[in-house]
């Protein structure tokens, strides 16, 4: 393994691997479209991983999660970009797609409430009917079964940048 790169900050440097950028009002024309860009970006990704068949999985099915998050958004107009950078056994991706002040804030409060200490429970109530299901339950899924960190970046214009920290290199599920 060769050395570890950190940026200014101190945080390790993610090397970028792939991206997809398309116009939202695309995406968002047909469901399936989740499936095939999350498969696609799965399969470009994993084929260095150990177990790249498991890799490949793992990474759709998260990747798929929060694709279907932003096919949600009531912005008709913008673009959705798709990037995928590695740092070791962790892959992050960054989601930039269009949306609503109100969107915006919700997503805020749903990716706070993923950060805290009642994240399980959270989740656990959401799978089991005792809470409204929610775009927060896909959110609260990422951090609980694939050990996800999430968290929300400044993007341009009327959009909103999710990033997920996918640690799924070793992981079993």
């Amino acid at each position: 393994m060769g050395p570890v790169h950190h940026d200014l900050a101190g945080e390790p440097t993610f090397e970028p691997m792939i991206q997809i950028d398309m116009e939202i009002k695309a995406f968002v024309s047909a469901w399936k479209h989740c499936d095939y860009v999350s498969t696609y970006m799965a399969r470009m990704i994993s084929q260095n991983r150990s177990d790249s068949v498991h890799h490949a999985n793992l990474f759709s099915s998260a990747f798929n999660e929060l694709l279907e998050v932003a096919f949600r958004t009531r912005h008709a107009e913008g673009e959705l970009a798709c990037r995928v950078s590695r740092h070791g056994a962790t892959d992050r991706i960054e989601l930039t797609f269009p949306c609503v002040p109100e969107e915006r804030q919700y997503y805020e409060e749903a990716v706070s409430q993923v950060a805290g200490t009642e994240a399980r429970e959270r989740y656990l109530n959401s799978v089991s009917g005792d809470l409204a299901p929610s775009r927060e339950v896909v959110l609260l899924e990422l951090a609980v079964d694939y050990n996800a960190t999430l968290w929300i970046e400044q993007a341009e214009g009327d959009a909103i940048k999710l990033v997920v920290d996918l640690p799924l290199e070793g992981l079993q599920h």
